[in-house]
């Protein structure tokens, strides 16, 4: 499962059972962390998921600024809550390729908004599937 941690919502994404394909699942809008949690180890158990890729929004160069804090405190949070390993990954241009790739699938008939958010954790998890993948 690949995750997009923002301040008003969190993507959420999912690999095929093999860990070759990320789909975008998702996007929660975010209520309180102790809800959020409590909704994405849902997420877990229902599908089974066997590790969870976190997408860290470090600066363009490299610092870990304040929402990267933001997104430790969660992760902290949610480790508490589950069994299954969870990777931080570095998610910058993750919403740049997101949108990328929104735009290249959109059809003249698909109008509406949907949120970069899911997009951005699928390319946060292929990105990671990529590299293992690689290993």
């Amino acid at each position: 499962m690949g995750l997009d941690v923002g301040d008003r919502r969190i993507g959420v994404a999912l690999s095929d059972p093999l860990g070759i394909l990320a789909s975008p699942l998702t996007v929660m809008e975010r209520t309180n962390e102790t809800a959020d949690v409590e909704k994405i180890v849902g997420f877990i158990n229902q599908h089974q998921v066997k590790e969870v890729i976190i997408g860290l929004p470090l600066s363009l160069s490299g610092v870990v600024g304040e929402q990267a804090e933001k997104v430790h405190i969660f992760v902290n949070h949610l480790t508490q809550h589950t069994g299954i390993p969870l990777k931080m990954r570095d998610e910058r241009l993750s919403t740049v390729s997101a949108k990328r790739l929104m735009r290249e699938s959109r059809t003249k008939k698909t109008k509406e908004k949907v949120p970069d958010d899911a997009f951005a954790a699928a390319v946060i998890l292929q990105s990671y599937l990529d590299e293992i993948g690689q290993a």
